[in-house]
């Protein structure tokens, strides 16, 4: 049938003149309209709500529920889901039986590395699945100067990006700097989006006053990294809708619980952001935070339209997000409005999940994998941290928060090079750029890893740019996890001995896999054990970048695009900071003033183009991978923290 015949069979099973196809009777339906519950039955045609009420439908299926409520499907607010370490398909697999129904991603992690491609990837992968996936245009590719990313995406390409279907905006803009800056390749890609009248999403972590609104008047209109009370109050007062956000590694749900219950967030939402695999099968997703703020004391009706029709009307998407006549059948029958367990849930029409179990049928789709961990040859002796006397920076770890803080302390040395003291928690960082295999590397002591013994463990998973992250005690484990990583083609690995202890291959641009998600959580939660074994000393030599997609971008394409200066250097963003009032915190001036003396240390004063790892506070407020991962230096092949 056409779009016109079913809406006329669709009148007529509303109208009781035709049987529907599927019937859920006597359910109590969250009303996300008046925030009340109501008792009634449902009638569903051809994928879409055809009736809601007391009427008495007749249908090809029907289910009783027994009083059981009924709420839309979930929505998801801002996700990035190459932080689940899942391919779509598996990761709908782990989503659906928790009612969700729509996630809204920003896929700036694969486009990091593969660019446009990537995104592609992404949105072929998730196509036909029980679960919408619908994506933002990544905005920070590469997300700053600091590192080398895979791939550069200017405004050309975001105009590109938007014409794509379930392309809806454009996503986070990290660069707020560049925003408060008018930087003109910055603004490029927020007016590409303003032209179109899609969404811009925003990141602007401890922006407050005259500078929020400067920012908020770019046309960004919503934020997921308010950390802090009146951070978020002044937000929400400017008509931004606040993503609260409760992942792995982000947990900002209970300090805004009290807004919540009050009502006092305006149009809020909730999002994960970053969540691992771990925590979807043992806390669950959106409806483990409908849990938490329900037994805050946020009514179960108010909290569930902040879950579905608020971020559905936000997107645009308005043909979901209620359990009312003439929107999509997506729809959730939980056990009850206090723990947020689905027993039924309903996609489009179709029956996908019972019990806790998903019911779908489907199949990973062949994905043609290529090694994306380019690297050039990397020896023992570029792990070794050379000393200009004992005073060292630091970075040191927060526990459960993604920010870090900066210190300088005196460490101890061996003939003039950094060495491991079990009793110090120091702990060696490499950052090697793995895309174009410049043979860049950064070295940096991290504080708070918990290292006792010797050993090292690596990633290729590191916000944003997604080079190597190693740490360790000693040069020898830290170049076998090189060697490993670069085998797999990315993932996660441990080493004691020079022996590999345990790992976790993430072929799929060195983020996700295939496997499904059952194993994926069993191998990060107790990684798969091997043989003690060596990794072939030249594998890091004989890897290529090859991509492998439809629309393949190349070395050449790569080199030509220009990057835009999303990407600021702690000075440049300091001032700009000074300038706009933004709050710092108190020992951001001594950090400066560090990096400045080690320029000049270096033999290189005033010149902010010589990249010192770790050399400050990396504050939550700035880039993602100021937050989550060190940095490689841009000119250099490398640089020593201490040097």
């Amino acid at each position: 049938m056409n779009d016109l015949e079913l809406l006329q069979r669709r009148i007529r099973v509303a109208g009781g003149r035709e049987p529907g196809d599927l019937l859920l009777r006597n359910g109590q339906i969250v009303n996300v309209f008046t925030g009340q519950v109501e008792p009634g039955n449902i009638v569903i045609a051809d994928g879409w709500i055809a009736g809601v009420g007391p009427y008495d439908w007749q249908a090809a299926e029907e289910i009783e529920l027994g009083g059981r409520p009924v709420v839309p499907g979930l929505i998801d607010a801002h996700m990035h889901l190459e932080s689940t370490l899942l391919w779509p398909p598996e990761l709908a697999r782990a989503l659906v039986p928790l009612g969700t129904a729509a996630i809204i991603a920003d896929p700036h992690e694969i486009a990091n590395v593969l660019g446009i491609p990537g995104v592609e990837m992404m949105l072929a992968a998730s196509e036909g699945l029980p679960l919408d996936m619908f994506f933002m245009a990544p905005s920070c590719v590469p997300a700053t100067s600091w590192e080398d990313a895979g791939a550069v995406l200017d405004a050309e390409a975001i105009e590109r990006l938007l014409q794509l279907p379930r392309v809806l905006g454009l996503a986070e803009v990290m660069n707020f700097p560049g925003v408060l800056d008018g930087s003109e390749p910055v603004l490029a890609k927020v007016v590409a989006a303003l032209r179109r009248g899609v969404p811009i999403d925003g990141h602007a972590p401890g922006l407050r006053g005259q500078a929020l609104v400067s920012y908020v008047a770019a046309g960004i209109r919503a934020d997921h990294e308010s950390t802090e009370v009146d951070e978020a109050l002044q937000k929400a007062a400017l008509g931004m809708m606040v993503q609260v956000r409760q992942g792995s590694s982000e947990h900002n749900l209970e300090t805004f619980l009290p807004l919540l219950v009050a009502d006092q967030l305006g149009d809020w939402s909730l999002a994960t952001d970053d969540i691992l695999p771990t925590d979807i099968l043992e806390r669950g997703h959106i409806n483990a935070l409908l849990r938490r703020a329900v037994e805050a004391g946020v009514p179960p009706c108010r909290a569930v339209r902040h879950a579905t029709l608020v971020p559905a009307r936000h997107y645009g998407l308005r043909d979901r997000g209620a359990v009312a006549p003439g929107y999509r059948a997506d729809v959730v029958v939980m056990n009850d409005l206090r723990t947020f367990q689905p027993d039924l849930v309903v996609h489009g029409g179709q029956i996908v999940a019972r019990d806790g179990r998903a019911v779908w049928q489907g199949e990973v789709r062949p994905l043609p994998l290529a090694n994306t961990v380019r690297i050039a040859a990397v020896n023992a002796e570029d792990f070794e941290l050379k000393t200009a006397g004992k005073a060292c920076p630091i970075v040191r770890l927060v526990p459960g928060q993604i920010v870090t803080q900066g210190t300088v302390e005196d460490v101890p040395t061996r003939d003039g090079r950094w060495c491991f003291a079990p009793d110090r928690d120091l702990a060696l960082a490499a950052c090697i750029e793995r895309h174009q295999a410049s043979g860049k590397i950064g070295l940096g002591l991290v504080q708070g890893l918990g290292f006792q013994r010797h050993g090292a463990m690596g990633s290729s998973v590191a916000h944003d740019s997604h080079n190597l992250i190693i740490a360790g005690t000693n040069p020898q484990d830290m170049l076998v996890c090189v060697q490993a990583l670069a085998h797999h083609g990315g993932g996660f690995v441990a080493v004691a001995e020079g022996q590999v202890l345990a790992e976790l291959p993430l072929p799929i641009a060195g983020e996700d896999q295939l496997t499904p998600r059952a194993t994926t959580a069993q191998g990060e939660r107790q990684p798969r054990q091997y043989h003690p074994r060596k990794v072939p000393q030249d594998v890091g030599v004989r890897n290529r970048l090859i991509v492998k997609t439809r629309m393949e971008l190349t070395e050449r394409e790569v080199r030509r695009q220009r990057c835009d200066g999303q990407g600021r250097h702690a000075v440049e963003q300091m001032r700009i900071a000074e300038q706009h009032q933004i709050p710092q915190r108190a020992d951001r001036a001594k950090a400066a003033a560090l990096r400045q003396k080690s320029h000049q240390q270096a033999g290189n004063e005033g010149n902010p183009d010589r990249r010192m790892l770790a050399a400050g506070t990396f504050h939550g407020s700035k880039y993602r991978s100021c937050r989550r991962s060190l940095r490689v230096p841009t000119e250099r092949r490398r640089v020593d923290q201490c040097q």
